[in-house]
Formats: C-alpha cells, sequence, structure tokens
C-alpha cells in the first residue's frame, strides 16, 4: 500500500497514548478519568475517540484524534479511513474554510488510496464540499459547475455504489440550479410577450438540461410562445409530453385547453384579435403623441 509521506516523525506509542489522554481530557472529556483499556492499540484508541467525537459534532476534538493517526502512523490500517474522517470534520463543520480543507483531504484520499473501499464515499462528499456552496440561480455558479463535475465522476466510477444513487439526485438538483438562471430569464420574456427571447432561453435549458425539475412550467410556456408567434404546430409536441411526463401539474389542465384550441383553430383566433387590439392601441398611442406636438409646449 502506498504511504502518505509526511514531515514529522513517527512518535512513540507510549508517547501517543500520552497525547490522546491529554487530549481527552483537555477537551473536555465527561469522565476525564477513565482510562485507556489494556491492550488496545495506540492508533486504535485514537481511530475510536476520533470516531466517537465525530458522532457527537466536536469538530475539533475529533479532527486532532484523526491528525495523529494521518501524521504518525503511516503503516496503521486505520490510517485510509483516519483521512476520510478528519477530511468529514470539516465538512460538518461547514463553512467556506473548512470546505476548501475538505475538499483537499478527499482529493488526497483518492490519489493515494483510489482502490479503497471507500473511495466512492470520498468521491461523494467531494462532490458534497461543492454542491454545500452552491449558490442562488443569478449568483455566480463556479460551485455549481464543480459540484456536477464531481458527481458526474461519481455516477462514472462508481455507478453501482450506494452512494451513487444519491449522487444522481443531487446532480439533477445541480443541473436545475445552473438551468434556472435561463430559465427565470425565459420566464421574464415570456412575461413581457418578447416571445422569440423566452423561445430561445427556453429551449437552451431543454437542450442542456432535458430532465430539468421544472420542465412541466417550461413545456407550457414554449408551448404557449409558439402559438403566440404563429408557429402552432412547433407547440403540440411539447403539449403532447406535457401531458405523458406528468401526472399531477398545475399546467397539465392549462395545456389541455391550448392543445384544443390549436387544434381547433380558435387559438389562432384569439392571437389574431389580441394581435389586432395591440395594434389599435399602438396606433391610437401615436395619434395623441402627434397632436401633442401641434399643440405645441404650454406657456
Amino acid at each position: 500500500m502506498h504511504v502518505i509521506r509526511f514531515p514529522r516523525t513517527r512518535a512513540s506509542a507510549a508517547g501517543l497514548l500520552l497525547l490522546a489522554l491529554a487530549l481527552s481530557v483537555g477537551c473536555g472529556s465527561k469522565n476525564k478519568n477513565t482510562p485507556v483499556t489494556a491492550g488496545v492499540d495506540p492508533d486504535k484508541y485514537l481511530f475510536d475517540q476520533g470516531h466517537a467525537a465525530l458522532k457527537k459534532k466536536s469538530w475539533l476534538k475529533s479532527r486532532e484524534y484523526f491528525r495523529q493517526i494521518v501524521e504518525n502512523y503511516p503503516q496503521s490500517r486505520y490510517r485510509p479511513e483516519a483521512k476520510l474522517g478528519l477530511a468529514d470534520t470539516y465538512l460538518g463543520e461547514d463553512s467556506v474554510e473548512s470546505l476548501i480543507l475538505g475538499a483537499n483531504e478527499y482529493r488526497e484520499f483518492l490519489v493515494f488510496f483510489p482502490t479503497h473501499e471507500k473511495a466512492a464515499y470520498a468521491q461523494y462528499h467531494l462532490a458534497l464540499t461543492h454542491y454545500q456552496q452552491m449558490l442562488a440561480p443569478q449568483r455566480d455558479q463556479t460551485q455549481t459547475v464543480a459540484a456536477i463535475q464531481e458527481f458526474e465522476m461519481l455516477i462514472q466510477r462508481f455507478p453501482d455504489s450506494e452512494v451513487a444513487v444519491e449522487g444522481r439526485k443531487k446532480l439533477q438538483e445541480c443541473l436545475d440550479r445552473l438551468s434556472g438562471a435561463d430559465y427565470e430569464v425565459g420566464l421574464f420574456y415570456y412575461k413581457s410577450r418578447w416571445y422569440p427571447g423566452a423561445i430561445s432561453r427556453f429551449r437552451e435549458v431543454l437542450k442542456e438540461n432535458p430532465q430539468f425539475g421544472n420542465r412541466d412550467a417550461l413545456y407550457y410556456y414554449l408551448a404557449d410562445a409558439y402559438v403566440r408567434m404563429g408557429a402552432a404546430p412547433e407547440a403540440l409536441p411539447l403539449l403532447d409530453r406535457l401531458a405523458k411526463e406528468f401526472q399531477k401539474s398545475e399546467f397539465l389542465v392549462r395545456g389541455e385547453k391550448l392543445m384544443a384550441s390549436v387544434k381547433d383553430g380558435s387559438a389562432a383566433e384569439a392571437i389574431a384579435k389580441d394581435a389586432a387590439k395591440r395594434l389599435e392601441k399602438t396606433k391610437k398611442a401615436e395619434a395623441d403623441a402627434k397632436k401633442t406636438q401641434k399643440k405645441g409646449p404650454r406657456p
């Protein structure tokens, strides 16, 4: 097994036992006089104490126990999982700084122990260090892109692992977050009646993210935008997908009505009337503006 080298020399077993005891006392252990069980190896003692502290979310205390194994026991069989435990304390702390440090620990684990039985675990949690830093759709998506890359790596390298199931769910969440900005812009254009812009944005979302979580709304708005642009045939496949892919959606009834109006021609008639009304309003506004200009400025 490849051994990670650190600059510190290996401490004696007795010295580390004393250090472990001092840590357990100094960090506020409830039972300060609990002796080390006779015959227990010091690395195992440190590992057990580290996991106990980790379960209690005592991040700093747990971190110190795991760090002692990583830095002072290069041949210990607990060393790989102590490396993971160290990374887990940073992930659990969940600050920007700790997540960066945690990502580094998980990456090092994957470099030095790529075939370890917990390599999939490390890859999944590496992705989480970016997932937990994702920002809202309209903000910088650097961490979202990084999370997508790591979740995709998880699915590629460990497709049958237990964590891959959850990884796929979170990958879709990340893709939806990344698509969210384009969807919101498209919806703004749709509500502003600038249908070419809405169509462009909505189509981009479907192209990049076919399983977009809010695609029932997207199907409807995109179909309606096509109808309003006089491209009703483009709307029918979208409305059909809406009906087939969703058993429950607030857009199902609206989609059925839109499909019926496209098929019987009433949609085209309604759009023509609406266009005529808007044209009439525009002409009236222009006429009123000309009258105001002829009157000139008020004295």
